[in-house]
């Protein structure tokens, strides 16, 4: 597997996202024994970065990549966020990145992770209440201290991301980047090459869209956060399977899955992306990983940027409220 730096830090190609193993899509928790399988074959096939955070559970998927990573903790460049659980009263899906809640939270996060330090340290979500300058200094303090090596952003804004990057250096910031999701190729992905920030984009399949498997809203168990966004239901769903449909056509000529397309297309971006894509299949993360050595033509790549965009916002309402991409 070749390795990209992302700032400093170096990384694999492609990583692993582990939400999925715990939270938010259907089936999410029943078979930790098999999402334990798939990131120790990860870690064979030489992915390196694997992604979590506090919230996803909230706390359940941290605990699975902590026992996934017992005794294999030197194999991997690990990364969590912080930021979506208020530890002083108010709870899950709160913001805040105070300095005092960012202290809680690490030391929780070392504590299930199993580890001493994180490699790769997120803000999950911007928070209003707190000045960027402040959550950058906590992370920084805590970077001397050997408990962070890098500090990361997600789903941040140019302005944020130069303010932050201003107190300490920003190694890596996540979005939603995918062939359906590209609205951050105009405001945030020039400033993050012109501050040498590399980008690690989540949900790079459309949220399984785009592997072609999801073709019917039905499919989506209660729990499932597909259930209510957009972009998987009414006209918008319809509009978006023609939308899978191409990409999967465009597979089937190359001789390779839609969803090594789709990753191939991001690969193809720059050399500082690492997406992240999800899964809690050993057979997927052999597909996903395979990726990293198919080399689409001018032509295919050209066919697949000019796809139309996704019908729908990517998120309701109150949570797109907290993005700032």
């Amino acid at each position: 597997m070749q390795h990209i730096k992302l700032g400093e830090l170096e990384v694999s190609r492609i990583g692993l996202g582990a939400m999925g193993m715990s939270h938010g899509y259907t089936g999410a928790g029943t078979d930790d024994a098999e999402s334990i399988r798939t990131i120790h074959r990860a870690l064979e096939l030489g992915v390196t970065l694997i992604d979590t955070a506090e919230i996803y559970g909230p706390y359940a998927n941290e605990e699975l990549v902590g026992r996934a990573l017992q005794g294999r903790r030197d194999q991997a460049v690990l990364a969590t966020k912080f930021g979506l659980v208020s530890h002083a009263g108010a709870g899950a899906w709160n913001l805040d990145s105070s300095p005092a809640n960012i202290r809680t939270a690490v030391e929780g996060s070392l504590k299930r992770l199993g580890t001493d330090h994180i490699d790769l340290y997120y803000q999950h979500r911007v928070d209003p209440n707190t000045p960027i300058e402040e959550t950058a200094g906590a992370v920084a303090e805590l970077v001397a201290e050997g408990k962070v090596r890098f500090f990361g952003l997600s789903e941040a804004g140019p302005d944020t991301i130069r303010r932050a990057h201003g107190v300490h250096p920003v190694a890596a910031v996540q979005s939603e980047y995918s062939l359906w999701t590209r609205g951050l190729e105009e405001r945030v992905l020039p400033v993050l090459r012109e501050l040498g920030i590399g980008l690690v984009p989540f949900s790079p399949l459309g949220h399984g869209f785009l592997t072609g498997a999801v073709r019917d809203e039905s499919q989506f168990e209660e729990g499932d956060f597909r259930r209510g966004n957009p972009r998987f239901t009414g006209e918008n769903f319809r509009r978006n399977l023609t939308l899978a449909d191409e990409v999967q056509a465009i597979a089937a000529e190359v001789g390779a899955t839609p969803a090594q397309v789709a990753l191939a297309w991001l690969l193809a971006q720059g050399e500082d992306i690492a997406p992240i894509p999800g899964t809690r299949r050993v057979a997927r993360v052999e597909e996903n990983t395979a990726a990293a050595d198919i080399d689409l033509t001018p032509g295919v790549l050209d066919r697949l940027s000019s796809l139309p965009p996704a019908a729908g916002e990517t998120h309701p309402e109150g949570a797109r409220q907290m993005l700032e991409r």
